[in-house]
């Protein structure tokens, strides 16, 4: 299911979602109100999320939303969201707030692999299994920089840093793929 879930409601308007978009922080928003709460703050800056206060660097309308975009209301919205993307969208982020995106990312990330509709570009697709299977591969073998014979549960830190670092990248290259279909791609 990609959409805000059936029972909730906007944050911001308290009314049943109208053209909806996910921020970075898992928070689901109308797309107008949210580029209201956007416009009421500084808009050489990101806005925070109404609920977790959380910097939203990333918005990520519904198919249903892009779907309406020759309505012109629609489109009005879906500029205001692809110029968000474009200025908060393309930013270097530290590693705290990667860190904080990532479930973001790979849940949705994972969902897109598993829809048969969807289709990730075959490149993407083959970063992230050649990703995936890497540190599996580097987990799996006998092989490790910090020896688990040796140093007990001290050995395990380089397997679970090898597995950070991969959903990190893997999330990295969904994020700017994201970024590249919702704002990005246009100059």
């Amino acid at each position: 299911m990609e959409g805000p879930p059936s029972s909730d409601f906007c944050s911001v308007c308290h009314g049943d979602y109208n053209n909806p978009c996910q921020a970075n922080c898992s928070h689901w928003f109308c797309g107008r109100c949210i580029m209201q709460v956007w416009h009421h703050g500084s808009t050489v800056r990101p806005c925070r999320c109404p609920l977790c206060r959380r910097q939203i660097t990333l918005l990520v309308p519904t198919e249903d939303f892009l779907r309406q975009r020759y309505d012109p209301e629609v489109a009005e919205v879906l500029q205001g969201i692809e110029a968000y993307n474009r200025l908060f969208g393309g930013q270097a982020t530290g590693l705290f707030q990667r860190m904080q995106d990532l479930p973001f990312l790979l849940r949705r990330l994972l969902r897109e692999l598993m829809d048969p509709h969807r289709s990730l570009p075959l490149v993407i697709k083959a970063r992230v299994y050649m990703a995936m299977i890497s540190s599996v591969v580097y987990i799996v073998s006998p092989v490790d920089i910090i020896p688990e014979a040796m140093l007990g549960i001290f050995g395990l830190l380089d397997d679970l840093l090898v597995a950070l670092l991969c959903f990190l990248y893997v999330a990295s290259l969904y994020r700017s793929l994201l970024y590249f279909r919702h704002g990005g791609s246009r100059v």
